[in-house]
């Protein structure tokens, strides 16, 4: 299989061959050999193809195989920046263009508060040392000439968490970071990477002895539906089950108890934000802590699905499969330590079977069928809003006795908006689903695709739930 073929960039093309590696000696037990085996393998030969020698890019490979074990322990965000391999943009400024025309009105040097602007030859210069890119000077050239070069990571970032260094290195603030993994999709060079449990996952698998210990379970989100394009869903699971788990549950089924639970609690507290996306608590936990008491106290659908496996299995082991990084971050919380054991994105997923040389077109079709078309449907932005709104109504409430009015914010740019109008009293709605990424979680960093199509997909694999309600659904485990 051309593997080129099955993300969005070469960065991710880069990553998957550095995490297919990692898994493939620890599967064979080689790991001590992989600092040196791995950097040859993907850096092979005497020419460089993607930096300035063939030593620094192996140097690069090096550190990537840090981050695939698990990255540096000393720091607590799962999404780090690797030194070494950041230094190919140009400093965030403000930059004249040749579309000046060295004008006599100098309306830019007027306004600049810093005196950051003088004229040569008739054209306009900024002096990067004085300039605290306010923006006056782009916003009164009547020539559009200046403008705002930032990068990637810091346009990417929306809520202002990457810096620089004093050697001109991104810096991640980890107080503002909210580990939606926006910054380490958009960076060109791969810079900036989640931290990879992958090791975790296969000791797992490795010390269940077949699943004769103890059962390893893949509890998988709903957006593995517009995943794996290349395979059928049915083939996903049997090569989950071909990799050692005992089982794959859907995250869906949560989904479904979420929904009808958070349904109780907003009727009954008559404002509400949603709980399931962990980028957009921890927005609110840290950008608006004065709206704590309003998000929603049920687990999300990970850690509802992990306690209905661990309450029913209780020396089992759950291991979440999704296309969110920020989950690797919730499962640190004290709720949900005890609930799933380890989070990998559905780029691991993709180095697990290339590790084993799964080919997934070639496999039978195993079945999926835990959850309904309402809880699958929470993978996309405002299928949470959809959910609550049936479940409502599964819950026998009519709309004169409760009301919903639901707003659905689709990226944390739209969250902002909605909970700065929650903060003053001013949201006409009762309801806030937040998504982080733009589109839901089908817009998710760990994705290994996200095209446009993902939506349709969600929702076509939403309608080929047997279970049509959420109470169907949900009555077979007696929630």
């Amino acid at each position: 299989m051309m593997q080129d073929h099955l993300f969005d960039t070469k960065v991710q093309l880069l990553k998957y061959k550095v995490l297919r590696s990692v898994a493939k000696h620890a599967f064979e037990g080689t790991l001590d050999s992989c600092y040196y085996d791995i950097p040859l393998e993907i850096v092979p030969g005497k020419e460089a193809t993607m930096r300035c020698c063939i030593y620094k890019e192996r140097a690069i490979v090096g550190e990537r195989i840090k981050l695939a074990m698990g990255g540096h322990p000393e720091n607590p965000n799962i999404i780090e920046v690797l030194d070494i391999a950041c230094d190919e943009c140009p400093v965030s400024s403000y930059m004249v263009s040749d579309a000046c025309r060295g004008c006599i009105a100098h309306r830019c040097e007027s306004v600049c508060p810093r005196g950051a602007i003088t004229f040569d030859n008739h054209k306009a210069h900024i002096d990067d040392s004085k300039c605290i890119e306010c923006g006056r000077c782009a916003s009164v050239c009547p020539y559009s000439a200046i403008s705002a070069h930032k990068r990637p990571c810091q346009i990417a970032c929306k809520i202002k968490a990457i810096d620089m260094d004093e050697n001109r290195k991104a810096v991640i603030n980890n107080d503002k970071c909210i580990s939606c993994g926006a910054c380490a999709y958009q960076c060109p060079f791969g810079a900036i990477t989640d931290k990879s449990f992958i090791l975790d996952a296969i000791k797992l698998i490795q010390g269940s002895d077949g699943n004769k210990k103890y059962h390893v379970y893949a509890a998988v989100a709903p957006s593995i539906s517009s995943q794996f394009s290349y395979a059928t869903l049915g083939q996903v699971i049997t090569g989950l089950k071909e990799l050692g788990f005992h089982d794959v549950v859907e995250v869906a089924l949560g989904a479904d108890m979420v929904a009808y639970k958070e349904a109780e609690e907003l009727k009954e507290k008559g404002f509400l934000t949603s709980s399931c996306c962990p980028a957009f608590v921890d927005y609110i936990d840290k950008y608006f802590p004065q709206l704590r008491q309003h998000v929603s106290h049920n687990l999300s659908p990970m850690g509802e699905i992990a306690k209905l496996i661990k309450n029913t299995d209780p020396d089992s082991k759950v291991v979440f499969i999704g296309p969110c990084t920020a989950k690797k971050m919730e499962i640190q919380k004290d709720a949900l330590k005890p609930l799933v054991d380890c989070v990998l994105t559905f780029e691991e997923l993709q180095a697990l079977f290339g590790a084993k040389d799964l080919d997934l077109t070639t496999l039978e079709e195993s079945e999926l069928d835990n959850a309904s078309y309402y809880g699958r449907i929470f993978a996309r932005s405002g299928g949470l809003a959809d959910a609550v709104a049936q479940a409502l109504k599964e819950h026998n409430v009519s709309p004169e006795e409760f009301a919903l009015k639901a707003i659905s914010c689709d990226g944390i740019e739209a969250c902002k908006v909605a909970l700065l109008k929650a903060s003053k009293n001013a949201l006409p709605e009762n309801f806030i689903e937040g998504m982080a990424c733009i589109g839901g979680c089908i817009g998710g960093a760990g994705c290994l695709t996200h095209a446009a199509k993902d939506k349709t997909l969600v929702d076509k694999y939403g309608k080929e739930a047997k279970e049509k309600t959420i109470t169907d659904a949900i009555s077979v485990y007696h929630i």
